[in-house]
């Protein structure tokens, strides 16, 4: 059996890689009730101006992506994205929520929001910055 080695990811391989993954991980954990959570912003011209991209995994919800644009920042738009994103997630049965931050990203921000800094990995993704991870009871 070669072993392949490749710099791009194409969407083929990582499908097949997930199945096999997921197949593993069902055999412990029961992932019928997991799924997406969106929230997102747009304007009159249905351009998007800020959103969150997330997952409800068993009790948690996890917060992949967050964004708001340069204009809109500063208005309360972040705050009330992830206010709504926790509020389904929180109807959806989730207890907990987890995001993680680069340096020059959100930190101050998401503790703002309540989220407390439970974890500091330094010199990730170079060295003199950090990623944090927080995490916020809902």
């Amino acid at each position: 059996m070669p072993f392949v080695i490749k710099e791009i990811i194409t969407p083929q391989d990582k499908e097949e890689l997930f199945t096999g993954l997921r197949a593993y991980n069902q055999q412990f954990v029961d992932t019928s009730g997991w799924g997406d959570i969106c929230v997102y912003l747009r304007d009159e011209q249905d351009v998007m101006r800020g959103g969150l991209i997330g997952q409800r995994k068993g009790d948690w919800l996890s917060i992949d992506y967050l964004w708001v644009c340069e204009t809109t920042r500063g208005k309360g738009v972040g705050s009330e994205i992830i206010k709504r994103a926790e509020d389904l997630a929180r109807e959806k049965g989730c207890l907990y929520a987890l995001v993680d931050t680069i340096s020059f990203q959100a930190l101050p921000f998401y503790q703002k929001q309540g989220y407390q800094l439970v974890k500091t990995l330094e010199d990730f993704p170079l060295a003199g910055m950090a990623r944090h991870y927080l995490t916020k009871g809902l």
